[in-house]
Parts: structure tokens; sequence; C-alpha cells
């Protein structure tokens, strides 16, 4: 599913609310999660998962094409961790 595809979904099931409302809500919903994890602070969603942000450290990588020594830097990657609730349905439970 897409963003633009969630937007619909949620405005099918809400005929109260505008599709403009709807877009406005989903963006600044996930413009605060990014904002969080851009500030180091983690995100959690009960019954869904937590996003948090993960430092991986710098080291000597390989260029696949080459097979030469490149160094890679220090960087921090988004991270995803389901909830239970979630996992459970995923497991048919």
């Amino acid at each position: 599913m897409i963003r633009s595809e969630l937007i619909q979904k949620i405005a099918d099931d809400n005929p109260h609310l505008y599709h403009r409302d709807v877009e406005k809500i989903v963006n600044t919903i996930f413009n605060e999660i990014t904002d969080a994890l851009a500030n180091g602070n983690r995100v959690e969603l009960r019954g869904f998962g937590a996003f948090s942000v993960k430092k991986r450290d710098a080291r000597i990588g390989r260029n696949p094409r080459t097979g030469e020594s490149v160094e890679v830097e220090e960087k921090h990657v988004p991270f995803f961790k389901t909830g239970k609730l979630l996992r459970d349905r995923l497991n048919g439970k």
C-alpha cells in the first residue's frame, strides 16, 4: 500500500471527512514520525510497532563492480520493530 492508497482508504471509510483533510492528517502523522526520528527520539504505536534510529559505525566496504576497498562513513538508519499484536496477526494467532 502506498500513501495515496492509504489516504483513499481512510477517506472512503470516513465519508464525513473531506479528502483534503484526510490527506493533511496522514501527511502530518508521517511528518511527525520523521521529525521525531530525525531528533533521535523513538516513536511507539501500541499494537503496531516502534520506530527507532540505529547507528551504523564507519567501516571499510568493497565496490562490487571493481572490488576496490571503499571507506563507508558512519550513518544513522531507521529501524522498525513490530508490536506483539501485529506479530501475532501475521502469524495467524
